[in-house]
């Protein structure tokens, strides 16, 4: 196993720590605009799906259930049998920001994608915030490559007013086009 998909196991621990907290509170607000937490998950799976479906790794199959936390278990479950198969990490491909390989893409795009939802899911459902300072300035890096491709549609919102002071996370959330002090209305 190469340090990437370590690297993206590790991201993908932690989001399942935060999927198995969220309890009864599937249908809460999340900080992204129109989603509930468990739209936030099945956004997770379906563009994970869809690239390793799109990489021959996975069938089009998606997991049979309405339950956001079985799903989450099933489809990674499913992940990480396609990741085990030997020589696939390492697997070139052209990506979107260039030249890279299967486990780079899991690791720095789609673990990057686990950290930033897992907060919104964590937000939405009264949990700790899963963001480090370290895990900040590691995405902030990460994000840095992606120039201004981060902030074209559907990946992320416009950058917010970064105050003076801010902390690593409220720099790489305000930067993601999140409020990092939202709360999800009436709490």
């Amino acid at each position: 196993m190469t340090n990437t998909i370590t690297i993206f196991t590790g991201r993908a621990d932690r989001f399942s720590r935060i999927v198995a907290g969220v309890g009864s509170r599937w249908d809460d607000p999340s900080p992204c605009e129109g989603w509930t937490a468990a739209d936030v998950v099945r956004h997770v799976i379906d563009t994970e799906r869809d690239f390793l479906v799109r990489h021959g790794l996975l069938d089009t199959t998606p997991p049979a259930t309405n339950d956001p936390a079985e799903a989450w278990r099933a489809h990674l479950s499913d992940v990480a049998q396609a990741l085990a198969t030997g020589g696939v990490a390492e697997r070139p491909y052209d990506g979107y920001f260039g030249p890279t390989t299967i486990g780079d893409t899991m690791a720095d795009f789609y673990g990057w994608d686990l950290v930033v939802h897992g907060w919104d899911i964590a937000r939405a459902t009264g949990q700790d915030g899963p963001i480090t300072d370290d895990d900040a300035r590691t995405l902030g890096a990460i994000a840095d490559g992606w120039g201004a491709a981060l902030h074209s549609p559907g990946v992320c919102a416009p950058a917010l007013p970064i105050p003076d002071g801010a902390t690593p996370v409220e720099r790489l959330l305000a930067r993601l086009g999140r409020d990092p002090h939202w709360t999800a209305p009436g709490s």
